[in-house]
């Protein structure tokens, strides 16, 4: 794994990054396309991501071909296809539709803190996957997901909950992921050896 600063992400090769914000210590695995999107301190995706026009928390666990926020196409007019909106591909005299894509940018994915996105999921656009979430392997989420809850299947639906509500709650109040880079170091025995609820009493979330 390399080396992770607070300065500027590590990109892997073959990635292809546009109108992107990051924040520290973040990683895109190789072959990635991010787009319109803000990636929070800490998160890092797998190989052979798609992810566009989402604002993504911090510490988010996003595994391998994972997509976030995949663009549509208009289900309301004579056609779907993208001549419509990416016109000037295929006419001089044309120019793209400007309105379109500010349309799409605007339906914005909202990744929560601390969440995981398993393998080949998809988070449509316009859901939001609570802080703590978990989203399975596969899965479809076309609903927003709530904090701390395991969800699976095409469309996705909760499993069960990852924590219980209590712990949830003291645990979005604690709000360890906004602790700094020495704070978190400090804590680090902690956090791989306590169960939350233990972690909670000493930290006093």
């Amino acid at each position: 794994m390399p080396k992770l600063t607070a300065y500027e992400p590590y990109i892997h090769p073959d990635c292809e990054i546009a109108e992107t914000s990051f924040g520290r210590f973040c990683e895109i695995g190789r072959g990635s396309r991010v787009a319109h999107s803000v990636i929070g301190d800490y998160s890092y995706c797998d190989r052979c991501c798609d992810i566009a026009n989402a604002d993504v928390g911090k510490f988010s666990n996003i595994a391998s071909f994972v997509r976030i926020g995949a663009t549509d196409h208009p289900l309301d007019r004579a056609s779907l296809h993208h001549f419509m909106y990416r016109s000037a591909s295929y006419w001089d005299d044309a120019a793209d539709d400007a309105d379109w894509f500010a349309h799409r940018s605007a339906r914005r994915a909202v990744i929560g803190h601390d969440t995981w996105l398993g393998h080949n999921a998809q988070i449509k656009p316009e859901v939001t996957v609570g802080h703590g979430a978990v989203v399975a392997s596969g899965a479809i989420v076309t609903r927003d997901v709530a904090p701390y809850t395991i969800v699976a299947g095409i469309p996705a639906k909760p499993v069960r909950r990852r924590l219980p509500a209590e712990v949830a709650e003291r645990l979005m109040a604690l709000a360890w992921w906004e602790w700094n880079h020495a704070e978190l170091r400090a804590a680090l025995a902690d956090f791989r050896a306590l169960p939350a609820e233990a972690f909670l009493e000493k930290y006093g979330g």
